[in-house]
């Protein structure tokens, strides 16, 4: 299910803008987690789904605002025992044919500090790093390709977050779209992927088991 709205939001079908609230089964037990579209939220978790509207529902704030609250986040956490994570803003972009124009040489080694955290969250993660940077690339929440940069601040001011993340839009599979996730106070990371042609899809917040560091 939750699949699904990720599909139809990545192609531009989005639900009805109606203020309403739809709750699905966890993806996996990973993660659970909020997804607020525009004027509709989703929440991916394994909780009874009257008690997670009526949290909403009662929650002190503007109705809209109300799914991706701290009200409703601490409540969904203390609730489920997990970690709560940044809300994220959740950006998608299309495949690209061909190589990257970026030079990339793959990381081998599994111990590499980049790797292991991209284990954290996603399966069949590969990484690469480039002249003062790092792309790692994995499936994610529900199966979704996400991609994830780091550089170097020497390397910081000369576009090479942008080619990251356009190498990532060549690496997925043919057919699959590439999802981000950038920190809204992080102006950087989201001029980089913006520039590289990812579309906001909404704001995210993920629960997560493991410690978040």
């Amino acid at each position: 299910m939750f699949e699904k709205i990720l599909s139809e939001a990545a192609a531009g079908r989005f639900p009805t803008p109606d203020g309403s609230v739809t709750v699905v089964p966890q993806p996996s037990d990973r993660e659970a987690g909020i997804l607020s579209l525009t004027a509709h939220a989703v929440v991916f978790c394994d909780e009874d789904p009257a008690w997670i509207r009526r949290i909403i529902a009662e929650a002190p704030i503007d109705p809209f605002a109300a799914p991706l609250s701290p009200y409703v986040q601490i409540a969904l956490a203390e609730r489920t025992g997990r970690n709560l994570g940044n809300i994220d803003m959740l950006t998608v972009a299309d495949r690209l044919p061909g190589d990257p124009e970026l030079p990339l040489a793959e990381i081998t080694d599994r111990e590499h500090p980049r790797v292991v955290r991209a284990l954290k969250y996603r399966d069949e993660v590969r990484a690469w790093t480039a002249d003062g940077g790092v792309l790692a690339l994995g499936r994610g929440v529900a199966g979704r390709w996400e991609a994830a940069i780091e550089v170097e601040p020497d390397a910081r001011h000369a576009g090479l977050g942008r080619a990251l993340a356009l190498a990532a839009r060549h690496l997925v599979p043919t057919g699959d779209v590439v999802w981000a996730q950038q920190a809204p106070g992080n102006a950087r990371s989201v001029r980089a992927f913006r520039s590289a042609g990812y579309r906001p899809i909404g704001a995210e917040v993920l629960l997560v088991r493991h410690s978040l560091v």
